[in-house]
């Protein structure tokens, strides 16, 4: 059995940055289970799975196109520090949930200068070639609620009523 659209596919993964420090990993804990050609995976990580057989082993580097896109610029904004009802100190590197335009999304301090607080609400990822290692585990066939609802569901289904 091979990796395509609709199939679900167990993984071990370890994501990295050019630079070689790893981001992101599941050795040491349950593999990720997603269910192919729903975008359950960053683009370019579905592709260079796609065809792929248990035992297999890939190694890709995804474009930040392909996968949490490139820095938005608009997504960087100067506000100033009393929109930040009462948090006192304000650092670099601390996030926190803002509500915009495209709903709900977590914001980072990238810069703080006086009364003015620079936030990025890009995501972490954005901007940054990907670089996968990635082993197939696993592959079966979805479910039809899976297919209904894009997305794989453990023991006992996935807990969203819909």
């Amino acid at each position: 059995m091979t990796i395509t659209a609709k199939k679900v596919a167990s993984i071990h993964y370890t994501l990295k940055n050019e630079q070689g420090d790893v981001l992101d990993s599941s050795e040491g804990q349950e593999p990720l289970v997603y269910l192919q050609g729903f975008q359950n995976l960053v683009p370019g990580l579905e592709k260079a799975l796609e065809g792929k057989t248990v035992g297999d082993t890939v190694s890709v580097i995804v474009a930040a196109e392909e996968g949490y896109g490139d820095k938005n610029p608009e997504l960087i904004q100067e506000l100033p520090r009393d929109m930040f009802g009462g948090i006192e100190d304000i650092e670099v590197g601390m996030a926190f949930h803002a509500e915009t335009s495209a709903g709900q999304q977590v914001v980072e301090v990238i810069d703080v200068d006086g009364d003015t607080v620079t936030i990025d609400g890009n995501h972490p990822l954005a901007g940054i070639d990907l670089h996968f290692d990635v082993e197939v585990l696993e592959i079966r066939d979805a479910t039809e609620e899976e297919l209904q609802h894009g997305h794989v569901h453990g023991a006992g289904g996935c807990g969203h009523d819909h």
